[in-house]
């Protein structure tokens, strides 16, 4: 049958509606309020690997810095709750009244004037945004416009995650050192640390996703999107025929930053704190695995991946936390090698035939002149 509806093709729109059924139905009916927040946790992640997708899988742009964009946005939304819970009552003890406490342990008597803006609500939403995209349009102009790409620009990606994670360490008195800010307890007078919260802002994460998710998968389906997968295979024919592949480089790059961005803010939310741990190498390349195992051409894999990988974590680290690191690298080696397109590669090749046996009209293919871009 064709392809129906504006997204998707109909077997898309299949799998969209499961996802959210998933994501809005059954999970939080499934799990008490505290696996369900951990559930929420590893949606924050889900971000990261949809932006990906857009930048590795369809404009083959692999970034091992992508935890930078995620740390970003988590410490913009962490400045702002912070400084709600610095009031001059609430840190009365505190040799300096009204400022963080991580700065009065540190001897500072002021509150920096880049952390003033942080407390308009607006201007943080504004700058979740806003920063992460104008640090990403730094490096991607400095990279791009130089035609770097390919390995040198992952390399260069995961140093940049490795400096900035250095500097937020370094400048503990300003930024909460190696802990992070923590002890987060309210947004606008809300305490978020209640199961009343945490399952609302398990629904806002949730249904924000859905909403990166419909977004990412409008570029694909735009002429942008045919453009980056055009120059992902034949980038010398794109130029020669006029473009700036530069240019469309790094907007992609800036929209993948964005995407994590929010990620991070949510992140923040849902768990209470934001520290480097989040930003650096290590956390850079797993947010790649999980493009990687869900399947890095698919925007419904890259959901799924973060969702499984994330639970095989938590599951193995509390049995095995020393062994897990070299689990998650063989894991990665296993999809490069064994399934390059991931679990979405596999539902495509054995899970979908199984189905069209038997559901010969529902699940077969559009033409080729419909949109075929969120498998």
């Amino acid at each position: 049958m064709p392809a129906v509806g504006f997204l998707f093709t109909r077997k898309e729109w299949l799998y969209f509606a499961i996802l959210a059924a998933l994501l809005l139905v059954v999970l939080p009916l499934g799990f008490d309020i505290f696996r369900l927040n951990l559930i929420g946790k590893y949606l924050t992640y889900a971000f990261v690997a949809v932006g990906l997708v857009l930048l590795w899988g369809n404009g083959g742009i692999l970034s091992l810095g992508q935890g930078i964009f995620f740390g970003l946005g988590g410490y913009c939304m962490a400045m702002f709750l912070k400084l709600e819970a610095s009031t001059p009552e609430a840190t009365k003890i505190q040799s300096t009244p009204g400022i963080p406490d991580f700065m009065d342990w540190n001897q500072i008597t002021a509150l920096p004037s880049w952390w003033a803006p942080f407390y308009s609500f607006s201007f943080t939403l504004v700058a979740i945004i806003l920063v992460p995209s104008v640090f990403a349009f730094i490096i991607g102009a400095a990279m791009f416009k130089r035609r770097v790409g390919g390995v040198y620009f992952a390399i260069i990606t995961q140093a940049v995650a490795a400096i900035l994670t250095i500097l937020i360490i370094g400048q503990q008195g300003y930024t909460g050192g190696v802990n992070g800010i923590t002890d987060l307890r309210t947004l606008l007078g809300w305490d978020i640390r209640t199961d009343e919260a945490k399952l609302i802002l398990y629904f806002v994460n949730a249904i924000l996703l859905i909403g990166v998710l419909l977004l990412a998968q409008a570029v694909r389906i735009s002429k942008f999107g045919r453009l980056l997968i055009a120059m992902r295979d034949r980038e010398d024919r794109v130029r020669f025929s006029g473009y700036d592949v530069a240019n469309f480089k790094i907007f992609i790059f800036c929209l993948a930053a964005a995407m994590s961005a929010i990620g991070g803010a949510m992140f923040t939310l849902q768990v209470g704190f934001m520290s480097p741990s989040f930003v650096g190498i290590v956390p850079s390349i797993e947010m790649v695995i999980f493009a990687a195992v869900g399947g890095r051409l698919s925007l419904f894999g890259a959901i799924y991946g973060a969702l499984l990988v994330n639970a095989a974590k938590t599951t193995f680290s509390e049995s095995f936390p020393e062994l897990w690191l070299f689990a998650m690298g063989g894991l990665f080696i296993a999809v490069v090698m064994a399934f390059p397109y991931g679990l979405a590669g596999l539902v495509k090749d054995h899970v979908e035939p199984f189905f069209a046996r038997r559901m010969p009209g529902f699940l077969k293919r559009a033409p080729l002149t419909q949109p075929q871009a969120a498998e």
